[in-house]
């Protein structure tokens, strides 16, 4: 059991490795290409291996997952041979982390309760739109505004209603969002982020799996593996009930409930934008109070 897990962890950290190095030109770390065909894309792993410092043989151990405890000094050396940025270093980090150590159960599902002062709080903020999300992006409250801007999702169960599936399989996504493919990719490398370091948790495989089959964009983004991609502080919606509209977005850790999240847009009072999302609230019809959305398989 225990060199089962160790295996798939160290599978893990494998193929981040290999995504980021067939991503990796020779230009982009300054060596020089010949004229011959290149039949492998990106760095090959003896050119990497010599970036970095470290054996051919011990590189492809890393890469096919056999090599499960790389000290610091190497992360740090296979990171700067990449050109990592902060972000990517450190899922690397956690990966690498995670395949040293066995854990005889997955670690639990964060609480997707949420508590009633959430609740009030997210009331409190209207006109602004908000919304409580998990960590896979399940919608788990909302206020009237929070979840008319995504238009349409209210026509789903409020069991399936999460952002992540919104933007790949909702048909109204890519008329909503001008910039949905700059969307995409940062829903995906936020989820993949998560994934890399609970891998096997079903809130996260469920849907992984499911866009994996329905969406060819999502499969596409989802090979790879980008864990970079913060999504932009302004959001431009072409919403079919009150025009175009731009907002700031915010989001926000919530303190006491790990793997919880608020969002919450805002417009400066008095300009046309802040017009829009007050009458996206006042428009929106009266529901019952969002609760707890039990998880299930889609």
């Amino acid at each position: 059991m225990a060199s089962e897990s160790a295996s798939s962890e160290g599978a893990e950290l494998g193929r981040y490795l290999r995504a980021r190095r067939t991503q990796t030109s020779p230009e982009h770390v300054g060596l020089t290409v010949g004229t011959g065909i290149r039949r492998t894309p990106g760095l090959r792993r003896e050119e990497l291996a010599t970036l970095a410092g470290i054996s051919i043989d011990y590189y492809v151990r890393l890469e096919r997952g056999k090599e499960t405890r790389p000290s610091p000094a190497v992360l740090d050396s296979l990171a700067r041979a990449l050109h990592m940025d902060d972000q990517q270093h450190q899922h690397l980090r956690e990966l690498a982390a995670r395949a040293a150590r066995y854990a005889p159960e997955p670690p639990p599902a964060p609480s997707r309760t949420v508590r009633p002062h959430l609740k009030l709080l997210l009331e409190s903020l209207r006109p602004n739109p908000a919304y409580v999300i998990s960590r896979s992006m399940d919608m788990l409250a909302w206020n009237p505004g929070g979840l008319a801007l995504y238009a349409g999702l209210d026509d789903w169960p409020a069991k399936h209603r999460n952002l992540a599936r919104y933007l790949f399989l909702h048909p109204v996504a890519r008329e909503l969002l001008p910039d949905w493919d700059r969307q995409i990719t940062g829903c995906v490398a936020r989820l993949r982020a998560v994934a890399g370091t609970a891998p096997d948790a079903p809130d996260l495989t469920n849907l992984v799996g499911e866009l994996l089959l329905k969406s060819p964009d999502f499969a596409r983004l989802w090979e790879r593996y980008e864990v970079t991609g913060r999504k932009p502080a302004q959001k431009t919606f072409r919403h079919p009930r009150v025009g175009t509209v731009t907002l700031t977005s915010q989001s926000m850790h919530l303190e006491g409930t790990p793997g919880q999240r608020i969002g919450v847009y805002t417009a400066e009072p008095g300009t046309p934008d802040h017009d829009a999302m007050s009458l996206l609230d006042m428009t929106t019809p009266a529901a019952a109070p969002s609760t707890e959305i039990p998880h299930t398989s889609p």
